[in-house]
């Protein structure tokens, strides 16, 4: 598994992380066992970095990532990057990143995930209601405390990651990206790559829209929040599921699937360091993890903007709700 320097912190870290959003709730139901298997074949296939946050499942996903990694957080903690991230209100209730709710919540995390220190620990969005500068010192805090090691951001815009950044760095930023979202292309990643931040992109598969194994007829689970999603729904759907087609036959004609091709096409952006991938099962975190040695020619690059020329930008899901 390929590594990389994440931004200024001197992390190496594997250039795939896995990703634990699914493994919360919030996408239907799932095998705790095989979620478990999952995560400790990620890590027999060289993965080392790993992403959750206190929000997936009111601590599930944090309590089930510090089981699945207690080998290695026992003999060799220095073994594995665990990053998490904080303040939102249980059950999608909105935003607190004030000093008291993230000081809480890192214990919280602490203790779920039965770790002395968090590597990366990240907000997981912007808290328009309290000052940036109570928001980064508190986190400043708890890195003088030895609590966290790190910090990050998710979901921020440039203003709002200057406004942090004049407290204390902005060390890593969390933003979703992928071939029908690139908004951050504009301003946020240049300013990452001028201030040398590490980019960790979620939902680099579109939430399994990049995958090839939805069509038109595909419906969800009522715990699943993409069949609340227009991405997932309409005219919108069958546009970019025409492109995802376009896609497959592009990937298959280099001998990889639709999804490697997308993992493989955001690692291949300047500035960017990590994809973030969820898996249930083993084998999709091995296809997900061979996405990381997939090297794209410049005029594949080329061919693929032809082919996304005719999708549809999509959003996703937040604390308050879907699009």
């Amino acid at each position: 598994m390929k590594t990389i320097t994440l931004g200024a912190t001197g992390l190496q870290v594997s250039r795939i992380a896995f990703g634990t959003w699914q493994l919360g709730g919030d996408w239907g139901t799932f095998d705790e066992d095989a979620a478990i298997a999952a995560i400790r074949h990620a890590r027999d296939l060289g993965i080392n970095f790993f992403d959750t946050a206190q929000g997936y499942g009111f601590g599930a996903s944090e309590r089930m990532l510090g089981k699945a990694l207690r080998k290695e957080i026992t003999a060799d903690r220095d073994s594995v990057v665990i990053a998490t991230k904080g303040g939102i209100l249980p059950g999608g209730q909105g935003r607190d990143a004030s000093a008291a709710y993230l000081c809480q919540g890192v214990e919280e995390s602490l203790r779920a995930l039965d770790v002395e220190t968090i590597d990366l620990y990240q907000v997981h969005w912007p808290d328009a209601n309290v000052p940036a500068a109570e928001t980064a010192g508190a986190l400043q805090g708890l890195v003088d405390a030895g609590k966290i090691r790190y910090v990050g951001v998710s979901n921020y815009n440039v203003k709002q990651m200057a406004e942090f950044a004049a407290i204390r760095p902005v060390d890593t930023l969390q933003p979703p990206y992928h071939l029908f979202r690139r908004g951050i292309e504009a301003e946020i990643l240049p300013y990452a790559i001028e201030h040398n931040i590490g980019m960790l992109a979620y939902s680099p598969l579109a939430s399994g829209l990049l995958t090839g194994r939805f069509d038109e007829n595909t419906t969800f689970e009522d715990s699943d929040w993409r069949g609340k999603a227009s991405a997932f729904t309409g005219d919108l759907l069958k546009r970019n599921l025409a492109v995802v087609h376009k896609l497959e036959k592009f990937a298959k004609a280099r001998n990889i699937s639709v999804s490697q091709l997308a993992i493989a096409w955001v690692l291949a952006q300047p500035g960017m360091h990590v994809a973030i991938v969820g898996a249930r099962s083993s084998a999709n975190i091995e296809a997900s993890a061979a996405a990381a040695d997939i090297e794209l020619s410049t005029d594949d690059l080329a061919e693929i903007e032809t082919i996304v020329a005719d999708g549809v930008s999509i959003e996703g899901a937040s604390p308050e709700g879907v699009v």
